[in-house]
């Protein structure tokens, strides 16, 4: 005699979720190294990129400025941080429009957030990345005063090429 399952026992089957499909692997990330010769053997040396893309995001490294030379425009000083901060966006595929996120070290940030801020705003335009500014006692390049850290995502062109 065939045995009846109770409806509730069969809507209780019914509501469980679905087993997940098995994924498709994710793509290895991918690294941007520097075109300098000498900063890419540093970094091999140490075993770290300029950037990494992963998916549809990218990572950047710090990326270091030292103090402003005496009687230097400090926002100018800045702002070529940041311009290497977009050539290494170009090269992994973003741009300064896609940033999501924004980490500084300061290790006076009293004395270099304003500055900072000034040449960031030449770059970065509204709707803005999450910031967060965090001093610190020292960076690893001992003259650096300030370390500049990004995630991106992939510029929407970039993503059809990869």
């Amino acid at each position: 005699m065939p045995r009846l399952i109770p409806a509730a026992a069969l809507l209780a089957l019914a509501a469980l979720p679905a087993a997940p499909a098995l994924a498709a692997p994710a793509a290895p990330k991918q690294t941007v190294m520097p075109e300098n010769p000498e900063a890419r053997a540093f970094q091999e040396q140490f075993g770290f990129s300029d950037a990494v893309v992963h998916g549809d995001t990218v990572y950047l490294s710090g990326v270091v400025a030292g103090a402003p030379p005496a009687g230097a425009d400090p926002v100018e000083h800045y702002a070529r941080t940041f311009e290497r901060i977009g050539a290494i966006l170009a090269r992994a595929g973003s741009s300064w429009d896609d940033v999501l996120d924004i980490t500084t070290f300061h290790t006076d940030i009293d004395a270099s957030l304003t500055p900072l801020s000034a040449a960031k705003n030449r770059y970065v335009k509204a709707p803005f990345p999450t910031w967060t500014a965090i001093g610190v006692r020292r960076l690893y390049e001992p003259t650096a005063v300030v370390e500049i850290k990004v995630v991106a995502r992939l510029t929407a062109k970039a993503k059809g090429k990869r």
